[in-house]
């Protein structure tokens, strides 16, 4: 018997989502288990009860060499005073991660509205994993990088993501071997169609396609929530 080294390539990329979504699952039910312990009868999270979160997202950043950043995000529903809170820490070389410090103020002159984010609403509207991506790094490093979430619920209020960013160079390393494994023009396209990775220039980082080549067939991903498609060539 044969077998389909196009396919194969998929399987292989599928299996690697799988993995990571096993780890940022993982990591969600650490935070929700974390928060329950605090909180006790209390429905509302407040500032203290954060305290475990920094040393949950520096042991998954020493877990997950790719991953730059990490943490949780709430929505301002089950905050004691209806705050906006984004707790996630940056990978640093050598050194424990930082806090991410955002101006979370709405009409602040940099306000981030995370609300209307993708990796926050549809995760939560969904109750399953979401990737948001490639988008522009907002730390300012002009990278492309990728988000990975996962919901889970505080006080039996689905309210809050935890999870990751990954930079799409560092993805490239991860997967591109298996991508490059495809015979032919290849590529890696998100929920919306746009190319998370290519394995040749015929498709760029960021480029929308809007229609299946004639050419081509899309594959998708095996990886629940995250609506992942591989474009191969038939």
């Amino acid at each position: 018997m044969t077998v389909d080294v196009g396919h194969e390539g998929v399987a292989r990329i599928a299996k690697w989502f799988q993995r990571t979504g096993e780890d940022v699952g993982r990591l969600a039910r650490d935070v929700a288990a974390d928060l329950a312990a605090r909180l006790g009868a209390r429905t509302n999270v407040r500032p203290g009860d954060l305290a475990g979160l920094e040393g949950l997202s520096a042991e998954f950043l020493d877990a997950h060499p790719l991953a730059i950043g990490a943490g949780a995000i709430f929505s301002p529903e089950i905050v004691s005073d209806g705050a906006r809170v984004l707790e996630w820490w940056v990978a640093q070389p050598d050194a424990r991660p930082t806090k991410l410090i955002l101006d979370l103020t709405p009409g602040g002159p940099r306000y981030y509205d995370y609300e209307k984010l993708p990796f926050f609403t549809t995760a939560l509207a969904t109750g399953q994993q979401t990737i948001w991506g490639p988008y522009v790094d907002y730390l300012g490093s002009d990278e492309y990088i990728l988000t990975h979430t996962a919901p889970f619920a505080v006080a039996d209020r689905l309210a809050a993501v935890a999870g990751y960013d990954m930079r799409i160079r560092d993805l490239e390393a991860a997967i591109m071997p298996a991508l490059r494994s495809i015979p032919g023009d290849a590529a890696l396209l998100n929920a919306s169609g746009r190319v998370v990775i290519g394995n040749s220039g015929r498709y760029l980082v960021g480029e929308r396609v809007r229609s299946e080549p004639s050419d081509s067939v899309l594959i998708p991903l095996d990886v629940p929530g995250l609506g992942y498609t591989v474009l191969t060539p038939r």
